[in-house]
């Protein structure tokens, strides 16, 4: 197997590129678009109506994941007064954000 392409991936891959590559896209006004929060509301219900609990783990995980990734974009992410509310916001977000989908995918039965 050639590590080759993986190694090169990731020595390319650095924070501050990643987080260019987000302000670019602008989540937040992606966020705030009704047609994106109706789309991804009717995709959740259709998914949980259905009963499928991995796509809407997978659509609730990414739409959750966006919103503190622009929450936390937004207010910044300086540690200079010693503690970020945007950070705390961002962690304590993303502990319930994985524990939903890890219950919706693992715990919870039909």
């Amino acid at each position: 197997m050639d590590w080759s392409g993986i190694t090169e991936f990731f020595r390319h891959l650095r924070t501050d590129r990643i987080l260019d590559t987000l302000r670019q896209w602008n989540l937040g006004e992606l966020i705030a678009t009704p047609w994106f929060l109706g789309s991804v509301l009717a995709l959740a219900l259709t998914a949980f109506f259905l009963r499928r609990r991995m796509l809407l783990a997978i659509i609730l995980g990414a739409a959750g994941f966006a919103w503190l990734t622009s929450y936390t974009l937004e207010r910044g992410t300086s540690l200079e007064g010693g503690s970020n509310e945007g950070l705390l916001v961002f962690v304590g977000g993303g502990v319930v954000l994985v524990g939903v989908v890890l219950y919706l995918v693992f715990i919870r039965s039909d």
